[in-house]
């Protein structure tokens, strides 16, 4: 039996677990995009698209020499910066009555609107001039303080979720997401590797892996530290891992649970498949999914064995029958 997709309003302020938003940059690669390639990029149907263009006359598509549509890099940031102000509550007439200069400045002000109680401002300077000690040393200050899993939840989601929007805009490039990426995954290792012996009473075994095609591993590794903190069973196999081989280890070792992410913007898995073909294979196993494409997917429909993963409150929720946090 299936169920419709819950609301994500359920966990409150920090929806964006799991969503691991280091995925903001525009990982495609490409310099020409499709309608079709818009959509996934964007989120944004294609039929919108097209009367976006018609009715209000947004963006002007151009054309191949055969009068195939396509759009650039300009075309795929323009529209990502109308999705953010439309999904902010302005409406798209209003949108279109405003200059790209006023979108851009109105986007600027959006990833300016939160109070830096959590060091986003600081943590943003040392991206920018990829300060690699002073990146480390806002990271473990707050560590010391808030421990881990609040640093991970006020600090580094919402922090990357203004990264987004200064991909968006133009402000940062693919350098620094691959510099504060880096340097977040060192401090999670770190931190799993000082959870390893730590074993619960009452230990489950969980299997985590992401999609072949799909490489944001963040919100995985934050999963892993929060099983281990926990005292549970982790077989970390990581990013882009391809089915087969899930086939195979799943036989070997056959966990208690599942639990798995898709968050790129340009990831092309079909979202309701990939559930779907988890659910029916493994009907015995708990299968947990999380990251941006699954929970912002509206119309997915949820089987019995299937759980999302809204928060990293709700996932500590989930844990609790399976042994204390340390």
């Amino acid at each position: 039996m299936k169920k419709k997709n819950l609301s994500k309003k359920l966990y409150g302020e920090d929806v964006s677990f799991f969503a691991g938003n280091n995925s903001f940059l525009n990982d495609t690669n490409k310099e020409i995009y499709s309608i079709k390639d818009i959509e996934y990029i964007t989120g944004i149907k294609a039929h919108t698209i097209r009367i976006w263009e018609q009715r209000y006359h947004l963006l002007i598509p151009k054309r191949s020499d055969t009068n195939i549509r396509y759009y650039d890099d300009a075309d795929l940031r323009f529209l990502l910066n109308v999705s953010l102000l439309n999904n902010n509550g302005i409406k798209i007439s209003h949108i279109a009555d405003m200059s790209k200069e006023e979108i851009s400045q109105k986007c600027n002000e959006l990833a300016q609107a939160s109070q830096d109680v959590n060091g986003l401002d600081l943590l943003t300077d040392t991206m920018m001039a990829f300060d690699e000690k002073g990146f480390k040393t806002i990271l473990s200050q707050h560590i010391m303080e808030h421990g881990m899993e609040d640093t991970m939840s006020k600090l580094i989601f919402p922090f990357l979720e203004r990264c987004g929007i200064l991909w968006i805009t133009g402000k940062v490039q693919p350098a620094h997401e691959h510099f504060v990426s880096n340097l977040i995954r060192q401090k999670l290792h770190v931190a799993i590797e000082n959870h390893e012996h730590i074993i619960s009473e009452n230990q489950k075994k969980f299997l985590l892996f992401i999609p072949s095609g799909e490489t944001h591993d963040i919100g995985l590794l934050f999963a892993s530290y929060m099983l281990r903190s926990r005292g549970q069973k982790v077989i970390y196999l990581g990013s882009s891992l391809p089915y087969e081989d899930l086939r195979s280890i799943m036989k070997t070792h056959r966990p208690d649970f599942i639990f798995s992410t898709i968050t790129a913007i340009s990831s092309k898995i079909n979202i309701q498949h990939f559930v779907d073909t988890l659910s029916k294979e493994w009907q015995d196993t708990t299968i947990l999914l999380s990251g941006n494409q699954i929970l912002n997917k509206r119309d997915l429909e949820i089987p019995s064995n299937v759980q999302l993963v809204f928060s990293p409150s709700h996932f500590s929720d989930i844990l609790k029958p399976f042994g204390p946090q340390s």
